[in-house]
């Protein structure tokens, strides 16, 4: 893409900032540009926000029903899938998915516990807990 014709439209989900991004100068080299964004990014990217809040309310209602443990809901929320989730505390996706069932994350010893609140940015606490979302619209 050339440098002039790098999108600038301001997109809300830039919040006033802007991204770098490579385009050609007049002479054909590559240089980096700033850009503000494109309409067309700005709308696919509200659509995978939209899918991943969507993907959390159904994790939620399955743990509050006892079907997956509290670590499937917080997985989701933290917008995350198995695979992401079984990389970042380094075991297996078969071993991560044995521990969305209740009775077994019930026995989860305190180091695998703090593994995956690491992994998750929250405290154990929280992972072992589903938030109130009753304020939310559901």
């Amino acid at each position: 893409m050339e440098a002039k014709k790098v999108p600038q439209d301001n997109i809300s989900t830039y919040a006033n900032n802007a991204k770098a991004v490579y385009a050609t100068d007049e002479n054909g080299e590559y240089s980096v540009v700033a850009s503000t964004g494109w309409e067309v990014e700005e709308e696919v990217t509200k659509q995978a926000l939209n899918e991943s809040e969507r993907q959390a309310q159904v994790a939620y209602d399955l743990v509050r029903t006892g079907e997956k443990s509290s670590l499937y809901y917080h997985m989701f929320a933290q917008r995350m899938d198995l695979m992401v989730l079984a990389q970042s505390v380094g075991w297996f996706q078969w071993r991560v998915k044995r521990h969305f069932s209740p009775s077994v994350f019930a026995k989860l010893s305190p180091a695998k516990l703090s593994a995956y609140s690491d992994a998750l940015g929250i405290s154990v606490k929280q992972l072992t807990k589903l938030p109130n979302l009753s304020n939310k619209n559901k």
